[in-house]
């Protein structure tokens, strides 16, 4: 009988020993050997042996190679975090070595042989957790090599990365040696009642069934990818980049993902290339156990890496603000030494919890609090609280000068104080960044581009049907025939055809931000044709403020001569929310939205939520210093 020991395991930290009849005892998970105690007992049989027994000093357990691997890498791990990449490359230098000599390890059974002849179903499963894990794994290593590569993160993070891995490894139990049963168990008890017999097909008579019918193949398969899915990676790339207090946001990873330089959709190529073909155990091939069949969303993307920080047990800190806030600055082209510092100042009197990474995916993205707070010291900063829109239009040179991008013209004709200077100049700014900022995809920006996105990315590991180089020819003559043509003009016709749909009118087009597509209208019956530039502005903010389910509030009349302080807005429901709010708000509202790439409805929730813990610590402030002590009293008038 097998003795059990209920201990702590002190490399993956699993509660159980199993006695392995060689008087050691080895983890239940990870079958490495407990170094602080052994089995004292001696066989009757070995008391009068010659040769000493089994427990004689001259004799010694010949530990299999693959243990002695693993628990060398463990040690290793513990020791430097930095030979992180070394000890994985030493594990698949191992594992093609075990492939090409046909030999592989018998103990322990975590890891299966892949020997032509396959005796018993722990093969199986053995094969396939044994190579869909390292597949992960190798995954990650690519993915944390591309980041400190190619955006120039800190090298921290690839040390970071093992330990992490390997709790959550251990946390999901894939290892366990009761895994593949535990399996197998569930996919039976779905169906209740007697089951009939089953005949398998030919090609998979060998390979082990369930009462079902079933092949335990894809089960054991599809149990792993539900544990440890492909997307557990980038959980992992962006968490350990948020505890090396790194600037990558969620946003970052997932359009590094989709544009291809972030290894995910075509990293089955390079893992198959390191893992070597698929064996007879495993026969599932690198294409369909690595490639993913659809992208993570950013806001799934930062609840699982908090969700794996939780049940690891990490104490994850705030994101950085001050590098998030300082990017976010400097892509709206704001001064960062005139707002960064007031920033911090709020970001740090106030610390918002909502800065820590949530596993409610439910919650507001953290990125959604760091730009709340940006917004509310810019609007402190430069007094933004309604009117000073209105007044930039009202300038006498504003109908001329449309878009206001002659700087030094528009410094001239202002007379007003320096901070309604500033003011103005920022509004500017947003509208510029807010009509510019579009946020293309690289494979989205030519042809080519595109192309070469399919071939790496889409279409990866598919070669051409044509051996004779017939269909590459094709393609070359395709080619070649668009490189020639892309760049001749449209043709006369089709000119004449633009300018009769747009009306042939001098009064502008919507690229001129003289009216809206929805302003065709106004050139048939008159309506607009002899408002000014400002109405014409206010017309086409309050469509797009109504477009978002925003009410425009126009200036008050003593707005510029009576300084009422800090606005808050509110919203009002009316079957759905609306909200009503100043053109300066939402100028600046609408540009860190889309910065931030959330909606815009979803930016004002942070910030009204951001605006009411600001003013419920100012109550608790002024109800502190204004409330008296027991002992607190005057000593003349005891009052």
């Amino acid at each position: 009988m097998t003795e059990r020991l209920e201990r702590l395991c002190d490399v993956c930290g699993n509660l159980g020993f199993n006695d392995g009849g060689d008087g050691f005892f080895y983890c239940t998970r990870c079958n490495s050997q407990a170094t602080d105690f052994v089995d004292t007992g001696v066989d009757d049989a070995d008391l009068n042996a010659f040769d000493g027994g089994i427990y004689s000093t001259t004799q010694t357990r010949a530990r299999p190679r693959q243990e002695a691997i693993v628990a060398e890498q463990i040690s290793q791990l513990k020791a430097s975090q930095s030979q992180y990449q070394e000890i994985l490359k030493t594990m698949d230098d191992y594992n093609d070595d075990t492939v090409n000599n046909g030999v592989g390890p018998t103990d322990p059974s975590d890891f299966g042989s892949v020997q032509e002849t396959i005796t018993s179903p722990d093969s199986y499963y053995s094969e396939i957790r044994k190579r869909y894990v390292m597949g992960v794994q190798i995954m990650v290593q690519l993915q944390c090599k591309a980041l400190v590569e190619k955006f120039n993160v800190s090298p921290l993070i690839v040390g970071l990365t093992g330990p992490i891995w390997l709790r959550y490894l251990a946390y999901e139990r894939v290892m366990a040696d009761e895994w593949a049963d535990e399996v197998i168990h569930e996919s039976q008890s779905q169906i209740q009642g007697e089951v009939g017999e089953f005949k398998p097909l030919a090609k998979h008579k060998a390979e082990p069934h369930n009462l079902l019918g079933k092949r335990a193949i894809p089960i054991w398969h599809r149990s792993l990818r539900s544990k440890i899915p492909l997307s557990c990676s980038l959980a992992i790339s962006f968490l350990v980049c948020h505890i090396a207090r790194e600037a990558i946001l969620p946003t970052d990873i997932v359009k590094w993902t989709l544009e291809g330089k972030l290894p995910y959709f075509a990293a089955f190529l390079e893992i198959e290339k390191q893992l070597g073909p698929s064996s007879r155990a495993c026969p599932i091939s690198a294409s369909c156990m690595f490639r993913p069949t659809q992208a993570i969303s950013i806001q799934k993307l930062e609840s699982f890496a908090a969700s794996i920080g939780r049940i690891i047990g990490l104490e994850l800190p705030a994101v950085n603000f001050h590098a998030i806030a300082s990017r976010y600055l400097r892509e709206l082209s704001l001064p960062v030494e005139k707002i960064l510092p007031q920033a911090c100042r709020v970001y740090e009197w106030s610390m918002p919890p909502e800065l820590y990474l949530s596993d409610n995916e439910s919650r507001l993205p953290s990125r959604v609090y760091v730009v709340s707070i940006v917004i509310v010291t810019i609007r402190i900063v430069y007094d933004l609280n309604g009117g000073k829109w209105e007044m930039m239009l009202s300038r006498p040179s504003a109908e001329e000068d449309v878009a206001l991008h002659n700087s030094d013209h528009f410094d001239n004709m202002l007379n007003e104080e320096e901070a309604d200077f500033d003011a103005l100049r920022l509004l500017q700014i947003l509208e510029t960044k807010y009509s510019e900022h579009k946020d293309i995809y690289d494979y989205a920006q030519d042809l080519a581009s595109y192309l070469q996105y399919c071939k790496d990315v889409v279409f990866a590991g598919i070669n051409s049907s044509c051996e004779d180089r017939e269909e590459e020819s094709i393609i070359e003559e395709l080619w070649d025939f668009y490189q020639k043509n892309k760049d001749v003009e449209p043709s006369d016709g089709l000119k004449k055809s633009k300018e009769l749909q747009g009306g042939g009118s001098n009064y502008g087009t919507a690229e001129d931000g003289a009216n809206s597509p929805g302003d065709n209208k106004s050139l048939h019956d008159g309506q607009y044709f002899n408002e000014s530039y400002k109405d014409r502005a206010i017309r086409q903010l309050k469509s797009n403020m109504e477009e978002n389910r925003f009410c425009y509030i126009p200036p008050s009349k003593h707005t510029q001569k009576r300084n009422y302080g800090y606005i808050r807005y509110s919203r009002k429901k009316d079957g759905a929310y609306i909200y009503a709010v100043h053109a300066d708000y939402y100028i600046l509202l609408r540009s860190c939205a889309q910065i931030a790439q959330v909606d815009v409805r979803t930016m004002h929730h942070g910030v009204l939520t951001f605006q009411k813990r600001l003013e419920q610590l100012d109550n608790r402030i002024d109800y502190c210093l204004h409330r008296k002590l027991p002992g607190d009293f005057c000593d003349f008038c005891c009052c």
